[in-house]
């Protein structure tokens, strides 16, 4: 599941603004980073010195948010017990460069993409293949034996599929989420209806609720009796989950209380998996750029998909998830559409591209393509229904 990565740059900025560097940096011992660099394609080389409190100043940043469906110990405790590791959900997390907007866009685990060879850590390759994009995930843990080698699979494929390159990962369990929304006195949300779904475990009743860390991760998980118990109406699901928790940590409730937002970071950070070049340190510098940001700008939607052609239980993207990827590439709104606030301060510079992307005028997804049950985008601010 996606949880984790823009609540952290939120809560970060201000706990750093309240004078606890020091706890920041501590807090960096927490998160479990493993290195990826001689497993991805390599990215584009920057010309520009970067800023030593925030390297990724003036560039737009790309990181792939996973969940990590491992069940062993108390995430097999939660979960139920199972062998290998699986990442059921994927969110690339775009950062423009004017720190202006954030966009995060959801991959259906069913996507039929290619996926290509892979070198894993011991030294094994797999073969190239045409599959399910979550499948990129599980080659890599089979092959590898260790997060490193799933991880960078899964980044390789998503760059070979959409031309986006990415900065930095990001993987977060079952019991760590738990940890984070009780970090935060859990999450409001609005349920017109009652939901129940024996096997996540949910069972909450229609009307405004405060979800706890158990019932979070059985909405979040939840399937069978929930809409039409698809992975792609869980996708929508989790999105507006996600959407709830930012808005309570950017609310003045988390992020005045020193008690709350210490537990809430110490929860997030050792939930974490990252890449050895993702620190605390630049993500403290990466959230006081993002400090002017409007909830408005913070934008959700799942990738434009439609039943597979070869196969009904799967799912292949449209020819309007070009569009956004070619946006997102090029650091232009992935919907084609202005920000509905101004710029930041923060100062701009060319985007990080994909090799052999260039800076193109913003294209707009057709409707008939975008505005489909579950696919629609919609913004932090489009979520506060109140029943």
């Amino acid at each position: 599941m996606v949880r984790g990565i823009a609540l952290c740059v939120v809560a970060l900025v201000a706990f750093a603004g309240a004078g606890a560097a020091a706890a920041a940096v501590k807090l960096q011992s927490n998160v479990d980073r493993v290195d990826i660099s001689s497993l991805v394609q390599p990215a584009p080389s920057s010309t520009s010195t970067p800023d030593p409190d925030d390297p990724n100043a003036g560039q737009a940043v790309n990181i792939l948010i996973l969940g990590s469906d491992q069940r062993d110990g108390v995430n097999g405790t939660i979960g139920g017990a199972a062998a290998g590791m699986r990442s059921d959900t994927a969110m690339v997390l775009h950062v423009s460069a004017d720190r202006s907007r954030v966009e995060l866009v959801s991959i259906p685990r069913d996507s039929l993409v290619d996926i290509p060879s892979c070198t894993m850590t011991n030294g094994k390759t797999s073969r190239a293949t045409h599959g399910m994009f979550n499948s990129a995930f599980a080659t890599g843990w089979d092959m590898g034996g260790d997060m490193a080698s799933a991880a960078a699979c899964t980044i390789n494929t998503v760059q070979q599929n959409t031309g986006v390159t990415i900065d930095h990962f990001v993987v977060v369990d079952f019991a760590g989420f738990q940890q984070m929304v009780n970090a935060i006195g859990g999450v409001p949300m609005c349920f017109p209806t009652a939901l129940k779904d024996k096997l996540s475990g949910l069972n909450v009743p229609a009307g405004q609720q405060t979800l706890d860390g158990t019932m979070a991760l059985a909405y979040a998980r939840a399937r069978h009796g929930v809409g039409d118990g698809s992975d792609t109406n869980r996708i929508g699901n989790q999105q507006k989950l996600i959407a709830a928790m930012v808005r309570e940590v950017m609310s003045a409730d988390v992020l005045t209380s020193p008690t709350k937002l210490v537990a809430f970071l110490s929860a997030a950070t050792s939930s974490l998996t990252t890449d050895s070049t993702m620190s605390i340190g630049s993500m403290t510098g990466l959230a006081y750029n993002l400090r002017n940001i409007s909830s408005g700008n913070i934008t959700f939607m799942t990738i434009p998909f439609a039943p597979a052609k070869s196969d009904p239980n799967r799912v292949e993207w449209t020819s309007a998830a070009d569009v956004v990827w070619s946006n997102m590439a090029n650091d232009v709104p992935a919907l084609g559409e202005a920000p509905t606030a101004p710029a930041t301060t923060a100062p701009t510079a060319p985007s990080t591209t994909a090799p052999g992307a260039t800076t193109a005028p913003p294209a707009t997804p057709t409707p008939t393509e975008t505005k489909k049950p579950g696919r629609e985008a919609f913004t932090v601010d489009d979520t506060t229904d109140v029943c």
